[in-house]
């Protein structure tokens, strides 16, 4: 009944991760100023794969958006145009929301796969908001959830914008990646609500207590991972990517409270897992949020420890959103089986 809905859901939901994957890569690599404007990137559809393709030449075509590179400032070619002999300032303007002006091509790359990703995603909601309009009257939370994750990703598109314009200020990527947790969630309950299924057994009071206190847990986490997130990239800028023994060398206390708080995390999970156990309930979202968590800890000491091993900070990302993932599917079909919403 759901089979259009349920794919396309899954084909989002998979797709959103590889975006969070990619966006967490631009970071770890400082790439995230590769395509230095917005949706173009150096006014190319398919980004330069050369430094020479960002210079002015003479007797050579360039059409209205492209963009050069002239002593350190970034042009725009004002309309379509051949150059001749000589540089014609007239024929172009600046690029003012930034001055980064500098070509990386590797950067460059990996910021377009990035993107590219991330309009895939937006063709992939399109098409589940467009499965979903038939059912809008028969069973109108497939719809609305849906609407709000295509929403969600065309205003994901436009804060990547503003994330670019700003020179990847840290507070706007915090945001940008919220933003992507919160598109996670409307996908997730267009996921449980389009699949008809029961539990083998409806867990108690207090294990769904312990369950919504561990899942508001990792999300106080996850706050204080992008605000810690927030002061490394800080850090970054001023020691630079060759010196990580000084990003994390005197944290802010944000910092503490983030790693003392997972003890409680650990604590909390694992009494849940015991609770679960022994009440003989679902045990497989247990389990994969204890080996998530497990990531997690390894991650940040190695993070801290080992002075940021390489892939470290991507992978702590991902596997905290995929925590937040699972817990958050688990809370919604336990209470998609108490209250008999499917169909």
């Amino acid at each position: 009944m759901y089979k259009n809905i349920q794919r396309w859901t899954r084909v989002s939901l998979v797709i959103v991760y590889l975006v969070i994957a990619a966006g967490a890569t631009v970071r770890m690599t400082g790439s995230g100023m590769g395509c230095p404007d917005w949706p173009k990137c150096f006014g190319y559809y398919i980004p330069p794969v050369q430094a020479e393709q960002l210079e002015w030449k003479p007797n050579t075509t360039f059409r209205k958006g492209n963009v050069i590179i002239d002593k350190k400032r970034l042009l725009i070619a004002e309309k379509t145009f051949t150059t001749s002999e000589s540089f014609d300032p007239s024929l172009w303007k600046p690029y003012t929301k930034h001055d980064y002006a500098i070509f990386n091509a590797t950067h460059t790359w990996i910021e377009f796969i990035n993107r590219l990703l991330g309009a895939l995603s937006g063709l992939a909601i399109l098409i589940l908001f467009g499965y979903s309009i038939k059912w809008w009257r028969k069973k109108p939370i497939i719809f609305i959830f849906s609407l709000l994750s295509l929403l969600g990703i065309l205003f994901q598109a436009w804060l990547g914008k503003t994330v670019v314009d700003s020179n990847l200020l840290p507070l706007k990527i915090s945001v940008h990646m919220l933003m992507a947790l919160l598109l996670v969630g409307f996908l997730l309950v267009v996921r449980v609500t389009s699949k008809s299924f029961g539990l083998s057994k409806l867990p108690s009071r207090k294990i769904r207590v312990l369950l919504y206190a561990t899942f508001t847990l990792t999300i106080v986490q996850i706050i204080l991972g992008i605000q810690v997130r927030q002061f490394v990239d800080t850090q970054v800028i001023r020691w630079g990517y060759d010196l990580p023994q000084f990003w994390l060398a005197a944290p802010e206390l944000n910092f503490y409270i983030h790693r003392s708080l997972s003890i409680l995390v650990i604590a909390f999970n694992a009494l849940l897992y015991f609770w679960a156990i022994k009440a003989q309930i679902e045990r497989i979202f247990i389990r994969r949020i204890l080996w998530l968590i497990g990531g997690e800890v390894f991650l940040g000491i190695a993070m801290f420890y080992f002075d940021f091993p390489f892939a470290t900070q991507p992978l702590h990302l991902v596997l905290a959103t995929f925590l937040f993932g699972v817990q958050l599917y688990w809370i919604l079909r336990i209470n998609l089986h108490r209250y008999d919403l499917s169909l």
